[in-house]
């Protein structure tokens, strides 16, 4: 999958959040709730969009950081919403099963920056 596929994959889970939210319950807690994982449900949409735009690897791993954890939180808030029955779980099961989806692309793109980061490391060492 290259990065526009996976902007793409984001916005799209962006805007599945979007609508989630709109039928939670308007409740105390569904609110509460609510203002949460709107904000860490697309967060990562936008942070991934920067990240494409990093100005070095190290700039590059730093913000998908904030995606991997933006990912989770999401991960976290829908696990909630399922356990309380603030919505059915056959419902958010397809949605949770896209954020973990996608938390394990951000975070084995991490490990394979870093990895790459720390193999030119170790070549620019042996030229010196």
């Amino acid at each position: 999958m290259d990065k526009h596929e996976l902007q793409e994959r984001m916005k799209n889970f962006a805007v599945r959040i979007i609508k989630m939210v709109d039928s939670m319950p308007n409740t105390v807690s569904g609110l509460a709730v609510s203002r949460q994982i709107i904000r860490s449900g697309t967060s990562p949409s936008a942070n991934y969009r920067a990240a494409c735009l990093a100005k070095s690897d190290k700039d590059f791993v730093n913000k998908l950081k904030m995606v991997e954890e933006e990912l989770d939180e999401t991960c976290h808030w829908l696990e909630i919403i399922m356990r309380s029955e603030m919505m059915k779980e056959s419902r958010l099961m397809p949605l949770h099963q896209e954020a973990c989806e996608l938390l394990n692309i951000i975070a084995k793109s991490i490990v394979t920056t870093k990895t790459r980061m720390s193999a030119d490391e170790i070549a620019k060492s042996k030229k010196s």
